[in-house]
């Protein structure tokens, strides 16, 4: 089905009016209205469209605010000196307020790939689409129903060209236009629709989520960089452990992380509880403000299939420290062919999984060495994660919580024989290593007798 001949847009919108929906310019950014109002001054249609009026009129509080209008790119730099126009895909602009960005796109329209603008699609893939058109045309160019709303600045009423009204009211995520044509079009909107789900505790409409299944392969031909952006947003948004639900109630798991669910399919009960705990801690650290890292999420979902590979090695007689080296570096580099995860998160995750047999050793020099590591917290806190593991493993990361709380000279005279800190199961470490014998000085040997300078 064609944009433009799509049945299920109405002829006429529906404007409900201030009196009748909840939105209060006082929940909107002041840069935002900032934006709002000189488009408007200027005799440019302006509106605050997308995920900030859907989350307004569902009494939430925004992060970003998103504006469209009649006005050309250029034009809207031409309003604003802090403009920076952006993006080769969709051609936006962006205007600047310090730490802020508010996002304004012009109204895209349906012509098709050859006529007037400027529109190139591929296998059924926009990869570029930079075609004006009117607010009617805007609106059933966007994704879901819910995230086609428009508050209009002139009357402060919001108008409804889709039914996103009635959705909300639903709580379902509705797909514009014809399925399979718009997940072609895009495969990320698949990953959209079960994270927007996810976060508003919407159900995914049968007729968006039936071409999950056959059309969910896609997902490996979209930009692996723009893949990572959107695993940022389904698992550092604070809903990332009902996004992962989500994701593996539609079949989406295995091609977005493909390990993961490899690994999760063969029916490690407690793997399942260390991924699932990692993303409920850090929804739990994201509520409270406090900081999180990918880092550590790539390795808590990763974890299963490179702690398998790393002890198939080790069964087979490779060395442990290689083994580890080796599975990490296999499961990375298939990952980041699906999911562009940065240097320098990757190597955190190396770190962190690296140091997970070392909490084995307790041995004085061992322990404080570990616990001097640079990553040793977040080391640390994985331990913690394994606890279903085992009862060792439980024991061994309350070994550990315990020698963190002791002072160093305490800590160190409990460790002095091989031992570990008083009332502490030893079971955790296995049986105590035995105190290392010091190596006698063989008799009548000068520096010259070993045959050293």
């Amino acid at each position: 089905m064609n944009p433009e001949t799509r049945s299920d847009v109405p002829p006429v919108p529906r404007i409900i009016p201030r009196e009748q929906h909840a939105i209060s310019r006082k929940n909107i950014s002041k840069a935002a209205l900032r934006v709002l109002y000189r488009l408007h001054d200027a005799g440019f249609a302006a509106y605050l469209v997308g995920g900030a009026v859907r989350d307004l009129l569902l009494g939430g509080h925004p992060k970003d605010f998103d504006v469209a209008t009649n006005a050309t790119p250029d034009e809207v730099k031409g309003l604003f000196r802090n403009c920076r126009l952006i993006g080769r895909r969709f051609r936006l602009a962006h205007v600047v307020f310090g730490p802020e960005i508010i996002e304004v796109a012009t109204f895209r329209g349906t012509g098709e790939e050859g006529g007037e603008g400027d529109r190139h699609i591929v296998d059924g893939r926009i990869v570029r689409d930079n075609i004006w058109g009117t607010i009617e045309e805007d609106a059933v160019r966007r994704d879901f129903c819910v995230n086609a709303l428009y508050y209009d600045i002139a009357d402060f009423s919001v108008r409804d060209y889709v039914g996103g009204m009635r959705d909300l009211e639903d709580r379902s995520m509705r797909l514009i236009g014809d399925p399979e044509q718009r997940y072609r079009e895009d495969p990320v909107r698949m990953l959209r629709a079960a994270r927007l789900a996810a976060k508003l505790g919407f159900t995914i409409d049968p007729a968006a989520a039936a071409p999950f299944a056959s059309l969910g392969h896609l997902l490996g031909e979209a930009a692996p960089a723009r893949l990572f952006d959107e695993s940022l947003k389904l698992f550092l948004a604070g809903h990332g452990l009902k996004s992962f639900k989500m994701l593996e109630d539609c079949g989406l798991l295995k091609f977005l992380f493909p390990a993961t669910a490899r690994a999760l399919e063969r029916g490690d009960h407690a793997l399942r509880a260390l991924v699932e705990q990692g993303l409920a801690n850090t929804d739990a650290r994201i509520a409270e403000g406090k900081s999180v890292t990918p880092a550590f999420l790539y390795a808590v979902l990763l974890w299963g299939e490179v702690r398998d590979q790393a002890q198939g090695w080790i069964a087979q007689g490779c060395d442990a420290n290689e083994a580890w080296q080796r599975a990490a570096v296999h499961v990375v580099g298939e990952q980041c062919q699906r999911v562009a995860i940065p240097r320098r998160f990757t190597f955190t995750m190396e770190e962190i999984w690296a140091l997970q047999p070392r909490f084995e050793q307790i041995h004085r020099k061992r322990v404080f060495r570990l616990m001097s590591h640079p990553r040793f917290r977040a080391a640390f806190d994985f331990l913690l994660l394994r606890a279903h593991e085992s009862p060792r493993m439980r024991e061994l990361g309350e070994w550990w919580a315990h020698a963190q709380q002791l002072p160093p000279e305490m800590l160190a005279a409990a460790l002095g024989g091989g031992g570990v800190p008083p009332h502490e199961p030893s079971a955790a470490s296995g049986a105590p290593a035995r105190k290392r014998r010091r190596r006698r000085k063989p008799v009548g040997r000068g520096k010259g007798d070993s045959g050293g300078a």
